[in-house]
Order: C-alpha cells, then sequence, then structure tokens
C-alpha cells in the first residue's frame, strides 16, 4: 500500500540523501589569508543556544577543507548573510558551492554587494569580513573555539559554535518583525540529491494560529511580549507577573503604557514596585 511506512537506507548526508528536509540558505561570509573577503553557501546552519543572556549562538557545520572553515580556524569571525529567495541568488549560490576553488576565483562569479562590517570601526586590529547587501538580515558571529565541540583532526565535518555579536535587519524587516505582520519571501534548500541538481523552494506566505484563550496569558507568554517591546527596556519576572490576567488582546497597549512612564521616569528597568506607581498613578487619574 502507498500509504504504508517502508525503510530507508541511511546514507552520508542523509538530511538530503536519505530524507526531505526544509533549510535555511546562508551565505556565510569569511577572510580569506588575502584579506578578500570569501562567500560560502551554507544550509546546515542553525540556532544552537537561544537563552542565557549573552549565551546566544548559532552552529555551522562546514566541510574541514573548505574556504569557509580554515578561514574561521584561522580569524575566529564571520558574517551569516540570510537572503531572499531569487532564482538568481540560488543559481549563484551553486556556483559559489562549488569546492576546489581559492577565494579569488570564486568570488570573479559573485553576483553579491560587498559593503563594509558594522564591527569594522572598532578600536582593536581585529578585521572583520564584508557583508552582503542584498541580505535582509545579518549575524556577525565570533567562533567560540573553547566550546567542547571544536575541531578534531580526525573529523571530515567542522562543528563551530558561533556566538552572535549583533544582529543586523533591513528596516523593513524590524519593523514587521516587532508588529507581528509580515515576513520576507526566503529560500528553503533541501539539497543535492540527484547527481546533477540541487533543489530550492520559496516559502508560501505564513498564517497565524492564536494560542487558545481558554490558556490565558501565561507569564512565559507576557515575559516574551514584554522583553521583545522596547530593547532599552528590561523587565523583572515579578513585573510581568502583574500583568497576567490582562486579556491578550490589550496586553501590548499596556505594555507600551507602562514603557512610557518609564521612559518619562527615566527608568530603564521595570520593577513590580514601579509597575504598582504606574497602576496607583491611572487608578488617582480615573478618579
Amino acid at each position: 500500500m502507498g500509504d504504508d511506512f517502508v525503510a530507508v537506507r541511511i546514507l552520508d548526508n542523509f538530511y538530503q540523501t536519505s530524507s526531505f528536509f526544509p533549510m535555511p540558505v546562508v551565505l556565510v561570509s569569511t577572510l580569506a589569508e588575502s584579506g578578500q573577503t570569501n562567500l560560502g553557501p551554507y544550509s546546515l546552519c542553525f540556532p544552537h543556544m537561544i537563552t542565557g543572556g549573552r549565551g546566544h549562538a548559532m552552529m555551522l557545520i562546514a566541510r574541514g577543507t573548505s574556504n569557509t572553515a580554515q578561514n574561521i580556524v584561522r580569524t575566529k569571525v564571520c558574517a551569516l548573510n540570510f537572503i531572499p529567495h531569487k532564482k538568481k541568488y540560488m543559481k549563484n549560490c551553486v556556483m559559489l558551492g562549488y569546492p576546489g576553488e581559492t577565494t579569488e576565483e570564486k568570488m570573479k562569479n559573485s553576483i553579491f554587494t560587498l559593503i563594509p562590517s558594522t564591527r569594522a570601526g572598532s578600536q582593536n586590529t581585529q578585521q572583520y569580513p564584508q557583508l552582503v547587501k542584498e541580505a535582509f538580515q545579518i549575524f556577525e558571529c565570533t567562533w567560540d573555539d573553547s566550546y567542547p565541540l571544536k575541531p578534531r583532526e580526525d573529523l571530515i565535518e567542522y562543528h563551530f559554535l558561533l556566538r552572535i555579536d549583533k544582529i543586523l535587519m533591513k528596516k523593513k524587516w524590524r519593523d514587521c518583525l516587532f508588529k507581528g505582520k509580515g515576513f520576507p519571501r526566503m529560500p528553503i534548500d533541501f539539497g543535492y540529491r540527484d547527481n546533477v541538481r540541487f533543489w530550492f523552494a520559496k516559502h508560501s506566505r505564513p498564517y497565524a494560529i492564536p494560542i487558545p484563550k481558554e490558556k490565558g496569558n501565561a507569564v512565559e507568554t507576557v515575559k516574551y511580549a514584554c522583553t521583545r517591546f522596547d530593547p532599552d527596556i528590561t523587565w523583572e519576572d515579578a513585573a510581568c507577573e502583574k500583568i497576567v490576567k490582562v486579556p491578550r488582546i490589550f496586553l501590548n497597549q499596556v505594555i507600551a503604557g507602562v514603557v512610557a512612564e518609564a521612559k518619562k521616569a527615566g527608568i530603564t528597568v521595570i520593577t513590580p514596585e514601579f509597575m504598582d506607581t504606574v497602576r496607583n498613578k491611572r487608578s488617582g487619574e480615573k478618579k
């Protein structure tokens, strides 16, 4: 029966040879020994450390002999450039991903525009790779070589834990991100499947499924809304708990009001005591 499960032989590169596994398409920019920026397309690049304050990081898996891997080992810095879906970009990624070429040879075929790193103006002597102007978001990263998954001589593939130093985003998409409306048209890579072709797809328009009303506003949901509302204002957990019972439809409105009061008072950390002050003030105004 066509609906029955059957076993699939697990081959090397199992994520593309033995399965259907959608992945991102990222142009990793690194610095060659000559100082020229090298662009390498990668899809095995995923969030790895997502909580813990300053511990945010990505995991990049790369062939040890690649220009990208060798450049990261040598300089410890790179940038992850997330490009929008365009067929000409995907065709160029396939061209740039061809192994065995030097940075100078491959970059002659690049159609991407390179711009200076935002880290280039720092006072130290560290050099940084350029960024891809066509990207819609960029992670500027530093390799944490103290992490247990650092490269070993017997590994064909290298596992790089890349600490995220800075996230850059085109203003249009940053605004969409914080409003919760709108997504860039991102490419999806299904890999090298049949010996002659790479397979890509563009994602369809995302749709939202609301959290069931009966679940209420859990503390974690409120904390998420509070902490992402304004990057200059932080919230103590106990302050978030003060507005757990606010109906979801009014939550952002309430957060905006509290943040406005905090900025008016010159406060950068919202405490439960400050929440009480705001509440008492509004109660007095109503009277």
